[in-house]
């Protein structure tokens, strides 16, 4: 170990510069027709092209955001799954996942192309009932991910059921 260099995370790439800034970053990769990282939604504080085909995007702690990865080979799809993050503070405690430093408080996590696209579908919902999504209620990612992995189609995300989170918030303060 060199003492004239700061210790910070393992490996490299585009993140590895980034580690210390208290904000959650996500490596995010477009390979047309073979590899693609993308966010669907989420506010990014900052958004940084490392190459052309290549960019991060960061977050602030507590922002939720929903990070889809996808890749296939000359047989089709290897593999598709979405996961809805919080990005966390500095000290929190949180859950490795990949392309994403440090991590977050996975909200949903979901493999397998059937499953994806009703999580994307869920999204469309609450879209739909005039929320972002990134404003919704986390309750609602886990629940969203709770029925979809147990087979069962998730309860709709409200202007309702979202005003009451806003209330619970506004305690909880």
């Amino acid at each position: 170990m060199n003492p004239d260099r700061p210790a910070g995370p393992r490996g490299g790439g585009a993140l590895s510069a980034l580690a210390h800034d208290g904000l959650t970053h996500v490596e995010l990769t477009w390979i047309e027709k073979k590899l693609e990282h993308w966010i669907r939604f989420g506010r990014a504080a900052q958004d940084r092209i490392t190459t052309r085909r290549t960019r991060v995007a960061s977050f602030r702690p507590g922002a939720v955001f929903a990070f889809v990865r996808w890749a296939s080979n000359d047989f089709g799809t290897i593999i598709s799954r979405i996961d809805v993050v919080r990005a966390v503070a500095a000290g929190e405690p949180y859950t490795t996942l990949p392309f994403v430093r440090p991590g977050g408080d996975i909200l949903l996590k979901i493999e397998g192309w059937p499953k994806v696209a009703q999580v994307l579908a869920a999204i469309d919902a609450v879209e739909a009932a005039g929320v972002d999504p990134c404003d919704a209620a986390p309750d609602h990612w886990r629940h969203v991910h709770n029925r979809i992995a147990g087979g069962h189609q998730p309860r709709p995300y409200t202007i309702e059921r979202h005003r009451a989170w806003l209330k619970r918030r506004e305690i909880e303060g």
